[in-house]
């Protein structure tokens, strides 16, 4: 057995559960590897999801995760995705915080030895100028590595005695710098869909999730704003959105599931319900080791259903 054979059976036994997996190892070493149980249907889609995950782009892809109501679990889905890409990808992710003030995804992500940010970035872009000297080593100075998680954050502002937002050239440069060394970029943005990072960020996406609760404020929240996008005259809107349903808590109303559910079905190509994990509550760094095994696997067919849109 391979190393990354051990690691999927590994993986595949915590998200399936025991049972799943130990039955089949067991009649294989009792048998001698005569007997080969086929894989079920709930490990069949297991394995389909992470080769979704894992496919080859012919290029960056831009993932910006937005609801223009704070609450709405952007960066809590923007870290989760990066957990979930980083970790079956192998590497190449960058979770980004677009805020245009300040946003949170440096404080829920896991720290660094450094305190830089997009602004010390777009004041040291210089550096990069030149590609063949600039390396992504380079960039460790300004993202901040998750360690096991497999990708990489970069912060918003966080000083605060510096005044100003980030505008749209502000946003397409740092984007255009990271399309250089990543092959995932997920991008969380803040709750003004006025702001030029917003849109500069909604308009260079090749793919929007609509992140949302199962509240009613949240949900229609997030059709509002894409009655506004649609206003706004964005092409192919439905074809271009996901939408993930996180539960608030573990006890939900669920004829507003259900409804939200509905009518997100009607207005984005999918909708991936996450489920409550109170390892998540804290607002402090994300413990991607703690989560339930019920939360990665429906992360893992969340991103699946991104990555088939991309």
């Amino acid at each position: 057995m391979t190393a990354t054979d051990f690691l999927d059976r590994r993986d595949a036994e915590a998200d399936l559960g025991p049972a799943t997996w130990g039955w089949r190892g067991r009649a294989r070493r009792w048998s001698g590897g005569l007997i080969k149980p086929k894989m079920g249907a709930r490990e069949t889609a297991y394995h389909e999801d992470r080769q979704l995950i894992q496919k080859d782009f012919d290029g960056p892809r831009t993932i910006a995760f937005i609801n223009p109501k704070g609450g709405a679990a952007k960066t809590t889905s923007v870290l989760a995705a990066g957990y979930t890409f980083g970790t079956v990808r192998g590497g190449g992710v960058v979770a980004w915080d677009n805020n245009e003030t300040r946003g949170t995804l440096g404080i829920r992500g896991a720290r660094s030895a450094h305190r830089n940010t997009t602004r010390e970035l777009l004041e040291d872009l210089g550096r990069f100028k030149d590609v063949y000297q600039s390396r992504i080593g380079d960039l460790g100075a300004f993202v901040r590595s998750q360690g096991d998680a497999h990708f990489d954050v970069l912060a918003s502002d966080e000083r605060p005695d510096v005044t100003g937002v980030i505008h749209a050239k502000d946003f397409v440069e740092v984007h255009q710098l990271l399309e250089r060394f990543y092959r995932v970029i997920l991008v969380d943005t803040g709750n003004n869909m006025r702001a030029e990072n917003w849109l500069a960020a909604a308009e260079a996406a090749d793919l929007l999730v609509v992140t949302s609760t199962v509240r009613e404020d949240t949900g229609y929240s997030g059709l509002w704003m894409l009655d506004a996008l649609q206003d706004a005259g964005y092409a192919n809107l439905k074809y271009k959105t996901v939408t993930v349903l996180s539960d608030p808590s573990d006890k939900v109303d669920t004829r507003l599931a259900q409804d939200l559910t509905q009518v997100y079905e009607q207005r984005t190509r999918g909708v991936y319900r996450v489920p409550y994990d109170p390892v998540l509550v804290a607002g402090s760094v994300v413990p991607y080791h703690q989560l339930s095994a019920e939360t990665r696997r429906s992360w893992l067919r969340a991103c699946a259903g991104m990555a088939a849109a991309l």
